[in-house]
């Protein structure tokens, strides 16, 4: 039996242990698609916007109604959450920012008539309570030409086709827009919406765009790579937890032994003692 002291080292190095391989899976990402028009025909929303969780369709938005409508038990378990009344208000003033963009741009080349349509994705991502990514990708007319990181402030443009949105990338008060939308407004939402979903989301791959089998791998031994080394040290500690202890019963062993020697007297040397007493009083005798 283990002493109590070492025993809640030990459970607490295990519950340690738990939290990492939580804390290494434990990652989920929202995403907010809008797809914008110039002109739209009537009865026919200028914006929708469909929301997912994990790639699992959570709400989805038009202007035609302008309501945000929960789609599956994902959207239906947030309605009440005061993050789900700012984004349905953030929503419908991201859609009208970026169709007052839309006069600037032209049609991409592959498209042979009619107004351009911007297609944008904003997603955030979460992972270990905190934020760890937020980026927008804006294709014309389904074709990808810009991105932007978020974290880093950083464009990247990918295929513009003379449409002319890679000038967005000089407009600073643009850009501080986008960023305050996804690091800022977006992580909130999410973080809230999290404190609902915990028990209905499977943990994200840490690589989700990562989809070939041996990207997959990839993953697994990251994984593993933290995991082995931490089961490896508590098996270690366990075991010099142990022979410490069996080593202390040793020496308290040890210890009553000798006391229990230095008390025992052998027969033999007290027979001595009494034959030796016999021939000092012999030797006294007057008659010898």
């Amino acid at each position: 039996m283990l002493p109590t002291s070492h025993a809640t080292r030990l459970l607490l190095l295990i519950l340690q242990l738990i939290k990492l391989d939580k804390t290494l899976g434990n990652a989920h990402s929202l995403c907010l698609d809008l797809t914008i028009k110039s002109q739209s025909r009537p009865g026919q929303p200028w914006c929708e916007v469909q929301g997912s969780v994990d790639t699992k369709p959570f709400l989805h938005y038009d202007t035609d109604s302008n309501e945000v409508k929960p789609l599956g038990l994902l959207g239906k378990e947030v309605t009440a959450t005061k993050a789900w009344t700012e984004l349905s208000q953030t929503l419908a003033e991201v859609g009208q920012e970026l169709r007052m963009m839309l006069p600037v741009l032209k049609p991409h080349k592959n498209k042979t008539r009619g107004p351009p349509t911007l297609q944008t994705e904003l997603c955030c991502r979460r992972e270990a309570e905190r934020c760890t990514g937020a980026s927008w990708q804006f294709s014309v007319d389904r074709h990808t030409a810009l991105l932007l990181d978020a974290m880093n402030m950083k464009w990247t443009v990918i295929s513009p086709g003379d449409t002319g949105i890679e000038e967005w990338e000089n407009d600073q008060v643009l850009a501080e827009y986008f960023r305050k939308t996804s690091v800022g407004d977006c992580n909130h939402w999410f973080q809230e919406f999290l404190e609902h979903w915990e028990e209905r989301l499977e943990p994200e791959p840490t690589a989700p765009t990562l989809l070939s089998s041996d990207n997959e791998q990839s993953t697994d031994l990251q994984l593993m790579a933290w995991v082995i080394p931490s089961i490896f040290v508590s098996l270690v500690l366990i075991g010099i937890t142990i022979r410490n202890h069996r080593r202390s019963r040793t020496t308290q062993g040890g210890s009553r032994t000798e006391e229990h020697v230095s008390t025992f007297h052998n027969p033999l040397d007290s027979e001595r003692s009494r034959n030796h007493v016999h021939r000092g009083v012999q030797s006294q005798d007057p008659l010898t």
